[in-house]
């Protein structure tokens, strides 16, 4: 049988968020979503790199053993600013607190992503880091932003794919989707060694 005419093993990504449906779309490969049940506390002294890693990691995994046949995509965004995760705000007053916190500053996002198949015994991990340069933002500027975006399930309390690319000096990175929640040149690579044929 030529290899372009094999099934496909299923691929299943491990993630209800919105963001990473829509990412993971523009590949054109069929996918089902199952949300991941995995506890998202930061372990003690745990950094925000080794933070996402790991729980990029877990929610594969989880997903993995109700689908031990399919390809598993687990990932996971935290902000990191100064070595300190930031999370996502999920009120107005904790967004105006963590912009507040990060004006003039520099941001790492950490945006970790891990593919796992149960059936073969891949696994692999990746992080792609995104340097965020946010502008000397006043209270008003703040303010009218979150009013304007909501952008409270977002980690660091911007969306960069939306308004929030006005509270920004700049940003520095390889793999362009990653701030958005889901690197896919290095998601492309990693399912490519899963087996999986992509255009």
């Amino acid at each position: 049988m030529h290899p372009s005419h094999t099934p496909q093993r299923p691929l299943v990504l491990g993630s209800t968020s919105r963001y990473r449906h829509g990412l993971l779309s523009r590949l054109n490969l069929p996918f089902t979503v199952t949300a991941p049940a995995v506890d998202e506390t930061p372990l003690t002294a745990e950094t925000p790199r080794a933070l996402a890693l790991r729980l990029a990691l877990a929610k594969a995994h989880a997903v993995a053993r109700q689908h031990p046949q399919a390809v598993v995509i687990g990932s996971d965004q935290v902000a990191d600013l100064g070595g300190h995760p930031l999370g996502k705000p999920g009120t107005h007053e904790r967004a105006v607190a963590q912009l507040r916190q990060m004006r003039g500053q520099t941001v790492i996002f950490q945006t970790a992503v891990a593919v796992v198949c149960a059936a073969t015994g891949f696994e692999q991990v990746d992080l792609a880091p995104v340097e965020v340069r946010f502008r000397q933002l006043s209270d008003d500027e703040i303010e009218r932003y979150l009013r304007a975006e909501e952008p409270y399930d977002c980690a660091g309390s911007a969306k960069s794919e939306g308004l929030g690319i006005a509270l920004l000096d700049a940003i520095v990175n390889d793999d362009p989707t990653a701030l958005i929640g889901l690197p896919l040149i290095r998601t492309c690579r990693m399912l490519r060694a899963a087996g999986l044929v992509l255009p």
